[in-house]
Protein backbone atom coordinates (compact mmCIF):
# COMPACT_ATOMS: atom_id res chain seq x y z
CA UNK A 1 0.00 0.00 0.00
CA UNK A 2 1.39 3.43 -0.99
CA UNK A 3 1.46 5.74 2.00
CA UNK A 4 1.26 9.51 1.98
CA UNK A 5 4.30 11.54 3.00
CA UNK A 6 3.20 12.16 6.63
CA UNK A 7 2.71 8.43 7.15
CA UNK A 8 6.16 7.72 5.75
CA UNK A 9 7.57 10.16 8.33
CA UNK A 10 6.91 7.53 11.00
CA UNK A 11 8.45 5.26 12.06
CA UNK A 12 12.03 6.56 12.18
CA UNK A 13 13.74 3.64 13.95
CA UNK A 14 13.27 -0.07 13.26
CA UNK A 15 13.94 -2.68 15.92
CA UNK A 16 13.71 -6.47 15.89
CA UNK A 17 12.53 -7.74 19.27
CA UNK A 18 12.74 -11.10 20.98
CA UNK A 19 11.06 -11.94 24.27
CA UNK A 20 11.48 -14.64 26.89
CA UNK A 21 8.87 -15.16 29.61
CA UNK A 22 10.53 -16.18 32.88
CA UNK A 23 8.83 -18.17 35.66
CA UNK A 24 10.24 -18.71 39.15
CA UNK A 25 10.83 -22.02 40.91
CA UNK A 26 7.20 -22.08 42.06
CA UNK A 27 5.91 -21.69 38.51
CA UNK A 28 4.80 -18.10 39.02
CA UNK A 29 5.49 -15.39 36.44
CA UNK A 30 8.70 -13.61 37.37
CA UNK A 31 9.44 -11.30 34.47
CA UNK A 32 10.05 -10.72 30.79
CA UNK A 33 13.46 -10.66 29.13
CA UNK A 34 13.55 -8.43 26.08
CA UNK A 35 16.19 -8.31 23.34
CA UNK A 36 16.39 -5.46 20.83
CA UNK A 37 18.35 -5.36 17.56
CA UNK A 38 18.43 -1.90 15.99
CA UNK A 39 18.42 -1.18 12.27
CA UNK A 40 21.78 -0.57 10.61
CA UNK A 41 21.22 3.11 9.82
CA UNK A 42 20.23 4.09 13.35
CA UNK A 43 23.01 1.90 14.74
CA UNK A 44 25.61 3.63 12.59
CA UNK A 45 24.40 7.10 13.60
CA UNK A 46 24.37 6.33 17.32
CA UNK A 47 27.72 4.54 17.32
CA UNK A 48 29.24 7.43 15.38
CA UNK A 49 27.74 9.98 17.81
CA UNK A 50 29.36 8.04 20.67
CA UNK A 51 32.73 8.20 18.92
CA UNK A 52 32.93 4.42 18.54
CA UNK A 53 33.97 2.32 15.53
CA UNK A 54 35.62 5.28 13.72
CA UNK A 55 36.71 3.02 10.85
CA UNK A 56 33.13 1.78 10.27
CA UNK A 57 34.01 -1.88 10.67
CA UNK A 58 30.55 -2.74 11.98
CA UNK A 59 31.91 -3.95 15.30
CA UNK A 60 33.56 -2.59 18.44
CA UNK A 61 36.63 -3.43 20.45
CA UNK A 62 36.41 -4.72 24.03
CA UNK A 63 37.25 -1.23 25.29
CA UNK A 64 34.56 0.35 23.12
CA UNK A 65 32.04 -2.24 24.26
CA UNK A 66 32.52 -1.07 27.84
CA UNK A 67 31.57 2.45 26.73
CA UNK A 68 28.55 1.02 24.94
CA UNK A 69 27.24 -0.76 28.03
CA UNK A 70 23.70 0.37 28.89
CA UNK A 71 23.50 2.82 25.98
CA UNK A 72 19.68 2.47 25.82
CA UNK A 73 18.94 1.77 29.50
CA UNK A 74 18.97 5.35 30.84
CA UNK A 75 15.22 5.76 30.62
CA UNK A 76 13.54 9.11 31.18
CA UNK A 77 10.77 9.35 33.77
CA UNK A 78 7.80 8.99 31.40
CA UNK A 79 9.31 6.24 29.26
CA UNK A 80 7.91 2.81 30.09
CA UNK A 81 10.20 0.63 28.01
CA UNK A 82 7.84 -0.11 25.11
CA UNK A 83 6.95 -3.50 26.62
CA UNK A 84 3.28 -3.76 27.54
CA UNK A 85 1.65 -6.57 29.51
CA UNK A 86 -2.12 -6.79 29.93
CA UNK A 87 -4.62 -9.26 31.30
CA UNK A 88 -8.35 -8.89 30.88
CA UNK A 89 -7.76 -5.51 29.29
CA UNK A 90 -5.92 -4.17 32.35
CA UNK A 91 -2.24 -3.16 32.23
CA UNK A 92 0.20 -5.01 34.48
CA UNK A 93 3.11 -2.97 35.81
CA UNK A 94 6.74 -3.94 35.29
CA UNK A 95 9.91 -2.79 36.99
CA UNK A 96 12.55 -0.83 35.17
CA UNK A 97 15.31 -2.71 33.35
CA UNK A 98 17.82 -4.88 35.21
CA UNK A 99 20.58 -7.29 34.22
CA UNK A 100 21.16 -5.55 30.92
CA UNK A 101 23.83 -6.16 28.30
CA UNK A 102 24.85 -4.38 25.10
CA UNK A 103 26.81 -5.18 21.96
CA UNK A 104 27.48 -4.01 18.42
CA UNK A 105 28.41 -6.34 15.59
CA UNK A 106 27.43 -6.92 11.96
CA UNK A 107 26.67 -3.20 11.90
CA UNK A 108 23.78 -3.40 14.38
CA UNK A 109 23.39 -2.33 17.98
CA UNK A 110 21.97 -5.00 20.26
CA UNK A 111 20.78 -4.94 23.82
CA UNK A 112 19.03 -7.22 26.27
CA UNK A 113 17.35 -6.55 29.60
CA UNK A 114 15.05 -8.13 32.15
CA UNK A 115 11.94 -6.58 33.69
CA UNK A 116 10.23 -8.10 36.72
CA UNK A 117 6.48 -8.10 37.26
CA UNK A 118 5.15 -5.64 39.82
CA UNK A 119 1.61 -6.85 39.07
CA UNK A 120 1.58 -10.62 38.70
CA UNK A 121 -0.56 -12.08 35.92
CA UNK A 122 -2.69 -15.12 36.64
CA UNK A 123 -0.86 -17.71 34.50
CA UNK A 124 -4.02 -19.82 34.13
CA UNK A 125 -5.82 -16.95 32.38
CA UNK A 126 -4.73 -15.53 29.04
CA UNK A 127 -2.35 -12.60 29.26
CA UNK A 128 -0.82 -10.54 26.51
CA UNK A 129 2.65 -9.13 25.91
CA UNK A 130 3.20 -6.57 23.17
CA UNK A 131 6.28 -4.55 22.27
CA UNK A 132 5.50 -1.18 20.73
CA UNK A 133 6.17 2.53 20.90
CA UNK A 134 2.77 4.24 21.37
CA UNK A 135 3.94 7.19 19.25
CA UNK A 136 5.11 4.85 16.45
CA UNK A 137 8.42 6.75 16.28
CA UNK A 138 10.03 3.33 16.67
CA UNK A 139 8.66 0.27 14.90
CA UNK A 140 9.21 -3.06 16.64
CA UNK A 141 8.97 -6.40 14.85
CA UNK A 142 8.74 -9.56 16.90
CA UNK A 143 11.18 -12.13 15.50
CA UNK A 144 11.32 -15.80 16.36
CA UNK A 145 9.04 -17.73 18.65
CA UNK A 146 8.77 -16.32 22.19
CA UNK A 147 10.68 -18.45 24.66
CA UNK A 148 9.41 -19.69 28.01
CA UNK A 149 11.76 -20.45 30.91
CA UNK A 150 10.77 -22.23 34.10
CA UNK A 151 7.62 -24.00 32.89
CA UNK A 152 6.86 -26.51 30.15
CA UNK A 153 3.06 -26.33 30.26
CA UNK A 154 2.60 -22.82 28.85
CA UNK A 155 1.79 -21.87 25.28
CA UNK A 156 2.76 -18.57 23.63
CA UNK A 157 0.90 -17.71 20.43
CA UNK A 158 1.87 -14.79 18.21
CA UNK A 159 -0.81 -12.71 16.50
CA UNK A 160 0.13 -10.23 13.79
CA UNK A 161 -1.59 -6.84 13.52
CA UNK A 162 -4.28 -6.05 10.98
CA UNK A 163 -2.04 -3.90 8.81
CA UNK A 164 -4.82 -2.65 6.54
CA UNK A 165 -7.07 -1.60 9.41
CA UNK A 166 -4.15 0.00 11.27
CA UNK A 167 -3.12 1.98 8.20
CA UNK A 168 -6.69 3.14 7.56
CA UNK A 169 -6.97 4.32 11.16
CA UNK A 170 -3.68 6.17 10.88
CA UNK A 171 -4.67 7.78 7.58
CA UNK A 172 -7.94 9.00 9.09
CA UNK A 173 -6.11 10.45 12.10
CA UNK A 174 -3.59 12.18 9.83
CA UNK A 175 -6.40 13.66 7.73
CA UNK A 176 -8.02 15.00 10.89
CA UNK A 177 -4.77 16.60 12.01
CA UNK A 178 -4.19 18.15 8.61
CA UNK A 179 -7.74 19.47 8.55
CA UNK A 180 -7.17 21.13 11.90
CA UNK A 181 -3.91 22.68 10.71
CA UNK A 182 -1.87 20.84 13.34
CA UNK A 183 1.80 19.85 13.19
CA UNK A 184 1.91 16.22 12.02
CA UNK A 185 5.29 15.47 13.58
CA UNK A 186 4.55 17.13 16.92
CA UNK A 187 1.01 15.77 17.19
CA UNK A 188 1.45 12.38 15.54
CA UNK A 189 -1.34 10.09 16.78
CA UNK A 190 -0.61 7.35 19.31
CA UNK A 191 -1.19 4.40 16.98
CA UNK A 192 1.78 2.19 17.84
CA UNK A 193 -0.38 -0.49 19.44
CA UNK A 194 -2.33 -0.94 16.20
CA UNK A 195 0.85 -1.97 14.36
CA UNK A 196 2.09 -4.31 17.09
CA UNK A 197 2.42 -8.08 17.23
CA UNK A 198 0.78 -9.67 20.26
CA UNK A 199 2.01 -12.63 22.28
CA UNK A 200 -0.88 -14.37 24.02
CA UNK A 201 0.06 -16.73 26.82
CA UNK A 202 -1.84 -19.44 28.64
CA UNK A 203 -0.61 -22.04 31.12
CA UNK A 204 -2.16 -25.27 32.32
CA UNK A 205 -3.99 -25.31 35.64
CA UNK A 206 -2.09 -27.10 38.44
Amino acid sequence: MLLTAPLRAHPHIFVDAEITIVFDDDGQPEGVEIAWVYDEFFSMLLVSDMGLDPDFTGTVTEEEQELLHGFDMNWIEDYHGDTHVTQGGEPLALTGPVEWSSDYYDGQLRSRHLRHFLDLPDPEQEWIIAVYDPTYYTSYTLVGQPQIEGRSDCVARVFEPDWEAATETLEAAIDELLGAGMDIEADFPAVGALFSDEVRLTCAAP
